[in-house]
C-alpha cells in the first residue's frame, strides 16, 4: 500500500495510517527484484565495498564474504523488510475470561541501526490486557522479531510493535518497553560502552499510572530457571 502521506512510499503495515505514521521507509518498488536478485546485487555492491578498502580478495578468508554478507542481508537481519516473513497473528477466544494483564519479557532483540548499519542488541518487554481475545505466546516473541529485523530506529521500533498486536488483539490495551545498547554509541563516535536506550509505547489502560507502574513492577520480577 502506499504510505499515507508519501506518494513514492511503500508501507507494508497498514495499521499505520490510523494510528500515526510508523512506517518503515521503503520505496514502491522494493519487492519488484526477487531474493536471489537482491542477493547478487548487494554481493556485487560490497565486493566493490571490500575492493575500495584496499582488502584483498583473493585471500581464502575474504574470497567468498560478499556472498555470505549478501545472503545474511536478505535472508536473516534485514528478512523483516519482506511482509512475506510477517509472522500469522491468529487469535484465539479467550475462553477462561483472563482479564488481567499478561506480561511477555525479556524477548531478546537483535536489530540493526539504519543511520550507521550497526547492531542492536537488547530486550523487548511486552504487555497487553485482553478484551476477548489472546494469542500464542510465542506470537509476542515472533513479532517482535520480524519488527527488528529491519533497518530500525528504537523509537519506530518500539511502536510498530505495539500498533501490530493493538490490530492483532483488537483492542488499545497493549505496551511495550526495549532497553537495547547501540552500537553506534559503544564502538564509535562517543563509544560509551556503559549506557543504553530505553524506548516505551503505552495504549488504552497502559496510559493510566497505576497500570503502568504494575507493568513496570512486573517486568522487574527476577525470574531464573536451573
Amino acid at each position: 500500500m502506499k504510505h499515507e502521506d508519501t506518494e513514492d512510499r511503500y508501507c507494508d503495515d497498514d495499521c499505520c495510517a490510523a494510528s500515526g505514521n510508523t512506517c518503515t521507509p521503503l520505496r514502491p518498488d522494493a519487492f519488484e527484484m526477487s531474493d536471489d536478485d537482491k542477493i547478487q546485487s548487494i554481493e556485487n555492491d560490497f565486493r566493490h565495498i571490500m575492493h575500495t578498502l584496499g582488502l584483498d580478495l583473493t585471500d581464502d578468508s575474504l574470497r567468498n564474504t560478499p556472498r555470505r554478507v549478501a545472503k545474511m542481508f536478505v535472508r536473516e537481519i534485514f528478512s523483516g523488510l519482506n511482509p512475506e516473513k510477517k509472522p500469522r497473528m491468529s487469535s484465539f477466544e479467550n475462553k477462561y475470561r483472563y482479564g488481567q494483564m499478561l506480561v511477555e519479557k525479556n524477548i531478546t532483540l537483535y536489530s540493526t541501526c539504519e543511520h550507521h548499519f550497526l547492531p542492536i542488541v537488547g530486550k523487548a518487554h511486552v504487555a497487553y490486557i485482553s478484551h476477548g481475545s489472546v494469542i500464542g505466546l510465542s506470537k509476542l516473541n515472533r513479532i517482535v522479531d520480524y519488527y527488528a529485523r529491519r533497518p530500525q530506529v528504537q523509537e519506530r521500533l518500539t511502536m510498530q510493535i505495539v500498533r501490530e498486536l493493538q490490530k492483532a488483539l483488537g483492542t488499545d490495551d497493549v505496551a511495550c518497553i526495549i532497553d537495547a545498547k547501540h552500537l553506534c554509541v559503544n564502538s564509535r563516535g562517543i563509544r560509551d560502552v556503559a549506557s543504553s536506550t530505553v524506548t516505551a509505547e503505552y495504549g488504552g489502560m497502559f496510559e493510566k499510572d497505576e497500570v503502568r507502574r504494575e507493568f513496570l513492577r512486573m517486568i522487574e520480577l527476577d525470574t531464573q530457571y536451573q
